[in-house]
């Protein structure tokens, strides 16, 4: 169907009204150990972990936990009275913190327009407000998720907490860590541990075996390496990686397990379990008998909610808007390609990718280790998918 170039290696799926259609490995999984791409290869998948933290959110919020309107302070005290950064001269190049004039709530959080951003973001230079907040991160010792360090999540909000906001909560879509405050929401709502809630009540169910925080020993062996674009081709990434803006640990989901569990970005995973997470989504919220979500809360996460906010971060959401933890399409009439109106995608740091359409009741899957991705083969392998729909005449 597909061969990506350069390798490393990829596996992509695709399915269609409940089947699978489509399974292949492409290339290596590592490629000094000569080691081939399986269909069970585990990746890193990043922040793809974000919509199965929105999942998690939803599920307690049906259980009558709380309302999505509700102010994260009243459950995480930490971040009920923030400030924001304001210019302090007219060319906006300099900022001072001022008190916030509103609350964070919790769809602000699974609409990433809490103010809450990234540190790698402005890292990586550009918007001056973005440079500061992330040098304030950097001081606080605040992490992103790809770093292999043992802080917690609730360790993370209390930082936060004196932390500015890039913007007033729902000024602005600005993606940041707010999944991973909202794993601290379930950890305190549900009374257990983010990586005990995600196994009991959604892995295990679904039937998710390979997915987790931590690969364990017995499994790491089939994790693929990461790759990174050098001059000469692809580099394979070893240990803790320091580039010009960035730093990230490609050991970070292996090894001794840690403590942190990062909502946006921690999650490990195969081809075929995201595909299980994302055909329950796609059925409504169940599969195999097993009801995770109803289908008016799965409505209401793939439904733009976040208006014509403007966009605070390098990271937009999608042409038809953003619903609660995922992107929504605006269809071939804005966006000038293949595709439905109203699909919903989202991808990962190191070049994971996944879309569903309830429209055709399609679902695709791409898998594969690249940072910085360097190529379209992520847009390439989902028109490809796209034109391969053929309706059979009864």
């Amino acid at each position: 169907m597909w061969t990506p170039t350069p390798s490393p290696g990829a596996v992509t799926l695709v399915a269609r009204r409940g089947h699978q259609a489509h399974l292949q490995v492409y290339g290596m999984a590592d490629r000094a150990d000569g080691r081939a791409m399986q269909t069970d290869t585990i990746f890193r998948i990043a922040s793809m972990t974000k919509p199965v933290t929105s999942v998690a959110v939803l599920m307690l919020y049906e259980e009558g936990h709380f309302k999505l309107n509700d102010p994260i302070g009243q459950y995480l005290p930490e971040l009920a009275s923030l400030e924001t950064l304001v210019p302090a001269d007219q060319l906006a190049t300099t900022f001072r913190r001022v008190p916030a004039e509103r609350p964070i709530t919790i769809r602000h959080l699974l609409t990433h327009t809490s103010g809450i951003g990234y540190r790698f973001l402005g890292d990586l230079g550009g918007d001056p407000k973005l440079r500061m907040l992330a040098e304030l991160y950097g001081a606080a010792g605040v992490a992103d998720g790809l770093a292999e360090h043992d802080g917690t999540i609730a360790e993370l909000v209390t930082a936060l907490g004196d932390l500015p906001l890039l913007h007033e909560p729902g000024a602005a879509f600005s993606y940041g860590l707010s999944d991973d405050v909202l794993g601290r929401l379930v950890e305190v709502v549900a009374g257990v541990s983010f990586d005990e809630f995600l196994y009991n009540r959604l892995f295990e169910p679904l039937g998710m075996p390979d997915t987790s925080f931590y690969v364990p020993d017995p499994k790491a062996g089939r994790m693929a390496s990461i790759y990174t674009p050098i001059a000469e081709g692809l580099a394979e990434v070893e240990g803790t990686v320091a580039g010009d803006h960035l730093i990230y640990s490609s050991t970070y989901s292996t090894g001794e397990p840690r403590r942190n569990f990062s909502g946006g970005a921690g999650l490990s995973s195969t081809a075929s379990d995201y595909s299980r997470f994302l055909q329950m989504l796609l059925n409504g919220g169940e599969l195999d008998g097993i009801r995770i979500l109803s289908p008016v809360t799965i409505d209401l996460m793939t439904t733009n909610q976040i208006g014509a906010a403007p966009v605070g971060s390098i990271v937009p959401p999608g042409s038809g808007g953003f619903g609660l933890g995922v992107a929504i399409r605006g269809g071939p009439e804005v966006d000038g390609e293949l595709g439905s109106s109203g699909a919903y995608y989202w991808s990962g740091f190191f070049s994971t990718s996944f879309w569903i359409d309830p429209e055709e009741e399609f679902i695709g899957i791409l898998m594969t280790q690249v940072f910085p991705g360097t190529s379209d083969i992520q847009d390439k392998f989902r028109l490809m998918a796209y034109q391969a729909i053929i309706e059979q005449a009864p």
